[in-house]
């Protein structure tokens, strides 16, 4: 059995206030012509299909088109929501695609969704594990004892038991340990969501969703595969790819990987303003990508965004590094992203007033964190 693994469309989503609907348009062409050339059994998407819970309108109909082509093809679809979705929006007809072989985990309600596969070696299972918080389990059932993310993916896996003689692929949209994230991704302060990613180990495969570099979390069959296009500057580096995956008889697993090809490219470039505007700079560059350029001039130049863009059309962010700045970046104190909200609502609070916060305070403050945590 051939699949495709992908996750992190984030549908929708702007680039600096720029659209990239055309861009993720020619994304999903890839991945349908891909799997038409290859004779792709399935495609599993981990999540964020979307960039926000109430996506445009543009958004769903470029969703809605991708799963015509598949279906069309008669390529499965196995979908899980991610942190950036509406588990109840994503649920929307799940029954009907169902009988057109799309299967849909939106939002987890008390029980696991699985689907069988037959090929020539057998049974494959594949499990859908939609994205999760503590929150979450702990509003179905108040009396279940759970208090961090790993908690929570513990208690989901108890749910199943991995058969021993059928091939078991997982999907899932979490934060596993020794994954390295970027700026574009929406991780909680302090790492509270961070889950060993001990806990993936006796699945043939597990197709991750959430980080977007592409790459391998323990062992090769543990897999981000990435978001489809870079979504932020701090991605600049990253080489996206769709994930190819070939279950043979159990136990044997091959893994590739093939480069999208994306309309624009998301390119940083440093220099000064003389530097940059220089035809010998620019000539071998592809001037029509993303761009953000760092000017390193000691004084600001008028206009210079305007001025840039008769080069560069698609200069996205402007900003500099010279010594007047490196000094503000080094007066300005960073969030320490290993404290938790509540314990930074006690530092503001702390310098705000001048005292400490009452234990009452605090535990006022953990709760409204919490059902924050649940609506967002």
């Amino acid at each position: 059995m051939k699949f495709i693994h992908i996750s992190d469309l984030h549908l929708g989503k702007r680039l600096h206030a720029c659209s990239l609907l055309e861009d993720q348009r020619l994304i999903l062409d890839q991945i349908v012509s891909t799997a038409v050339k290859k004779n792709i059994d399935g495609l599993l998407i981990a999540g964020d299909i979307y960039d926000k819970s109430i996506p445009s309108e543009e958004a769903i109909l470029l969703f809605d088109a991708f799963l015509k082509q598949l279906s069309m093809h008669r390529i499965s679809v196995y979908l899980i929501s991610g942190n950036h979705d509406s588990g109840r929006r994503l649920a929307f007809a799940a029954s009907l695609l169902q009988e057109n072989d799309i299967h849909i985990a939106s939002l987890y309600d008390g029980t696991i969704t699985s689907v069988e596969k037959e090929d020539a070696f057998g049974t494959v299972v594949f499990y859908l594990l939609p994205f999760v918080k503590p929150a979450m389990l702990r509003a179905l059932d108040p009396d279940v004892q759970i208090d961090t993310y790993e908690d929570a993916f513990a208690f989901l896996l108890k749910q199943i038991t991995l058969p021993k003689d059928k091939r078991a692929v997982l999907l899932a949209h979490q934060f596993f340990s020794g994954g390295e994230s970027c700026d574009s991704e929406r991780l909680c302060i302090g790492g509270s969501e961070e889950i060993s990613v001990s806990l993936l180990q006796g699945f043939d495969y597990v197709a991750l969703g959430h980080l977007h570099k592409p790459q391998q979390v323990g062992k090769a069959a543990i897999r981000y595969s990435g978001s489809i296009l870079k979504y932020s500057f701090s991605e600049s580096d990253h080489v996206k790819s769709m994930t190819i995956i070939e279950l043979k008889e159990k136990g044997k697993v091959q893994i590739d990987t093939i480069p999208f090809q994306p309309l624009h490219d998301v390119v940083q470039l440093k220099g000064t303003y003389a530097e940059v505007t220089s035809k010998a700079f620019y000539e071998n560059k592809n001037t029509d990508d993303y761009l953000h350029i760092t000017l390193c001039d000691e004084t600001e130049i008028v206009n210079a965004m305007g001025k840039l863009r008769t080069i560069y059309p698609n200069l996205l962010k402007l900003d500099y590094d010279n010594q007047r700045n490196q000094e503000s970046i080094l007066r300005n104190q960073s969030v320490d992203r290993k404290k938790s909200g509540t314990e930074l609502f006690e530092e503001l609070y702390r310098m705000q007033n001048h005292q400490e916060m009452s234990e009452v305070q605090k535990q006022y403050i953990r709760s409204l964190m919490e059902e924050i945590e649940v609506e967002s």
